[in-house]
């Protein structure tokens, strides 16, 4: 697969530049009109430098900025009525209610299993248990520092659930009932809220749908450009204004591809290290498969409140470090064939022969006999 994207590439980079050059020689050999004509007008140029510098090219993939995850909250509550829910969009952390039933507010605990029993004396040994001490402690409950995480339920226990029922207003009973908090997997971002206020409460129904509070970025990768990239690569994104750009990591790639629609157009884009973009070619296969692939932003911050929003994911595709590189348009198209510079030293010319390497954007990495960084190019005059 990698062949087949590769070559199309290079070929559109090729070609644009044969255009650019083969303009320019055509525009400097018209000025100097026939021989012995001495008429026409002369093109217009300015002058370059030879940088050292590293150069990248770069695909574009459209994605979407979001929150990771999903999770619903299933009430397990008996009562006559819920008197109070949350806002979409609420942050619920450890402790805090996520909704109320009859008055009493139903608290948020982290734990990776919900809640399926009495967790009170003379239950068995379980997860369960061992989670709850877990909250206990964390909240600061931990009868005067006895309570440990344990899979048995002990009288420390008990007494780290007074101390909380206490600090709740309620009356201590040292147990847990079904329906009395939630477990949950984390931090909790209200999405949608199925329920309604005043309405009575049903075991095993959906209360809301919420995700995760951590930011990420969903990208439906095509298949012919996997090869790209892999877990862990670092990569750029662009966000919603379109020029603010924040580091990312790729966090996740299905191992499974999905037949669905192209995910959109991609695009090369190439420059040096600080960027830049060019014509490129189109995002997906014939079949239009493609792999779920996750960004996890490595400053979410940068993130603000966008939710749901368009951003591009710029994947590093070639990189040229340590190099000589010159402006396209600095490249003479060869009688003989090939390219080479017009290297200016006051009124002097002198035209070199170069090797070309990786083209990104504007400039195109060279390299031949004689050329320093620091020397000037000749070139047309913008």
């Amino acid at each position: 697969m990698g062949a087949g994207r590769a070559v199309p590439a290079v070929v559109t980079a090729a070609v644009a530049v044969v255009m650019a050059v083969g303009g320019w020689e055509a525009s400097r050999a018209l000025a100097s009109g026939p021989a012995g004509d001495g008429g026409g007008s002369v093109v217009p140029t300015s002058t370059a430098v030879v940088v050292h510098t590293n150069l990248t090219t770069t695909t574009q993939l459209p994605g979407t900025l979001g929150y990771a995850g999903s999770y619903q909250v299933v009430n397990q509550a008996q009562g006559t009525a819920f008197t109070a829910l949350p806002s979409p969009g609420r942050v619920v952390r450890r402790g805090q209610d996520l909704y109320e039933v009859d008055g009493t507010g139903i608290p948020l605990f982290y734990a990776a299993r919900p809640m399926w029993r009495a967790i009170q004396a003379g239950a068995g040994p379980g997860a369960d248990v061992y989670q709850l001490d877990q909250n206990l402690i964390a909240l600061g409950y931990t009868d005067a520092g006895y309570l440990t995480p344990s899979d048995t339920f002990t009288a420390a226990t008990a007494a780290a659930i007074d101390e909380w029922q206490s600090a709740r207003g309620l009356i201590p009973t040292g147990s847990v009932q079904p329906g009395q908090v939630v477990f949950g997997p984390g931090p909790l971002r209200v999405v949608t809220v199925a329920a309604a206020l005043g309405a009575t409460p049903q075991p095993g129904a959906v209360v809301l749908d919420a995700t995760f509070t951590r930011r990420v970025v969903t990208v439906s990768l095509p298949v012919t450009q996997e090869y790209l990239v892999k877990k862990g690569d670092a990569v750029t994104v662009t966000l919603p204004d379109g020029t603010t750009t924040t580091p990312g990591v790729v966090s996740f790639l299905a191992p499974v591809a999905t037949a669905a629609a192209p995910a959109g157009n991609s695009g090369q884009t190439g420059g040096p290290a600080s960027g830049g973009s060019s014509a490129g070619g189109s995002a997906g296969g014939a079949s239009g498969e493609t792999v779920a692939m996750t960004v996890r932003l490595t400053h979410p911050a940068a993130a603000g409140r966008f939710d749901q929003a368009p951003v591009e994911v710029n994947i590093v595709d070639a990189r040229a470090g340590n190099v000589l590189a010159v402006p396209v348009n600095a490249l003479v198209a060869l009688a003989g064939g090939g390219y080479g510079v017009e290297v200016t030293d006051g009124s002097r010319r002198n035209l070199l022969a170069v090797r070309t390497g990786l083209f990104a954007t504007t400039l195109v990495q060279v390299s031949g006999a004689g050329l320093r960084p620091g020397m000037r190019v000749e070139v047309p005059k913008s």
